[in-house]
């Protein structure tokens, strides 16, 4: 991480410590982070987190003087000496004022470095979403009544690119048996069925390097009945190799999946929520496809709903978890921390089911849901997430 430290002090005379002070409490944060902090001017942008270092009170006309240089989020960092704390709140305030983001640095040197750490790790998801190259393989499903973005409006806040693309690209494609290193393996289909949902899966592939793609959604109802095949061991594969993979078109969940991909490197499970028991605090959330690097076992069954296709009916860890979605109005966002108690065989749902036991209220699903498709990742992701999604302006429900 390239921590970048510019300085604003006033002019006034300060005793002969005050350099050492303010070196002594820069070097206890290098030493907590383990990492250098580099000092910069003020108009140096070339780092991963911009800290502005208020040493002193009476900086605000300075700061005035070199707003133009600086660019937001403000990270405003402070020891709290030679009334540095008052200053840097009249700063603040200043820029809550005009709507602007940023939050001032200040504790002991525990909490500094950590919240350091989480602002690093926020700058370098962001910049991962900032450069992802997003494709839809067909329109959103109809469905998807409430889950339809502005595509300008998710560029605009997300700075990832979103393309189109044709569904008929990848079904005249599938009907072309393609070479593929993959290999399927299941007694209850025949070597041509297998063979048809690699097709798909190769097909994906190349429209993925064509388009030079970090992710897609994939309009897989439409496949059904177009090239009698699902996409569901497609997107079980990519999502395993670390291409974001999303169903149905959903450009919401895709966006879901992307955000906890850019933050913890993770794959995660596109799900239905299709029951919830409000007394245990308990959702079950099934789907057809599963990355198939976060299962214990697998094998591999027909599509639910039609019951052709090849499909993945995987086991889930038993583990703690993190639950989010993201509003088509870009303004709200779901998320809880969970645990999976449970893998599900009901033949009334999806293939691959879970129960999990939410940290937040469920109701909240009930009342004021941000959509139908929720995404799964292994670990607590909860806070990291939250800082993450607030520093777009984003609220979390609840």
């Amino acid at each position: 991480m390239n921590i970048s430290i510019s300085t604003l002090r006033s002019a006034l005379k300060y005793n002969s410590d005050f350099e050492k002070q303010q070196q002594i409490f820069l070097e206890s944060i290098e030493k907590q982070l383990n990492l250098p902090l580099k000092t910069t001017a003020l108009d140096d942008y070339d780092c991963d987190l911009k800290l502005i270092f208020v040493q002193t009170g009476g900086v605000e006309g300075l700061f005035l003087k070199n707003f133009e240089k600086l660019q937001p989020p403000y990270y405003i960092l402070t020891n709290g000496s030679n009334n540095s704390l008052a200053a840097s709140m009249e700063i603040l305030t200043y820029l809550k004022n005009k709507n602007l983001d940023g939050e001032i640095i200040h504790g002991n040197i525990e909490h500094i470095s950590r919240r350091i750490m989480q602002l690093c790790n926020i700058s370098s998801a962001r910049k991962k979403l900032a450069s992802m190259r997003l494709g839809i393989i067909g329109k959103p499903s109809d469905w998807l009544i409430s889950s339809l973005p502005d595509y300008g409006n998710v560029s605009k806040l997300f700075g990832a690119e979103i393309t189109d693309i044709a569904l008929s690209e990848l079904e005249e494609s599938a009907k072309t048996h393609h070479s593929t290193d993959k290999q399927l393996t299941s007694d209850a289909f025949d070597a041509e069925t297998l063979q048809n949902s690699l097709d798909v899966y190769e097909s994906i592939k190349q429209i993925v390097k064509k388009y030079r793609l970090d992710g897609f959604t994939l309009r897989c109802f439409d496949l059904l009945g177009s090239i009698k095949m699902t996409g569901c061991m497609a997107l079980a594969f990519f999502n395993s190799e670390k291409v974001v993979a999303a169903c149905e078109g959903d450009l919401m969940a895709l966006l879901s999946m992307s955000v906890m991909h850019c933050l913890t490197g993770q794959s995660s499970f596109q799900a239905n929520p299709s029951k919830i028991d409000t007394a245990a605090n308990d959702i079950v959330l099934a789907h057809c496809t599963l990355p198939l690097d976060m299962t214990e076992s697998y094998r591999l069954d027909t599509h639910f709903e039609s019951g052709i296709g090849v499909a993945v009916k995987g086991e889930l860890r038993k583990q703690e978890v993190t639950v989010l979605r993201l509003s088509s109005d870009l303004k709200h966002y779901f998320l809880s921390k969970g645990t999976i108690t449970e893998n599900l065989h009901d033949c009334n749902l999806c293939r691959t089911q879970i129960k999990v036991h939410l940290d937040s209220d469920v109701k909240l699903l009930l009342n004021r849901p941000c959509g139908n498709h929720h995404i799964v990742c292994y670990g607590d992701h909860c806070d990291e997430t939250e800082n993450f999604l607030n520093s777009y302006g984003l609220v979390r429900i609840g």
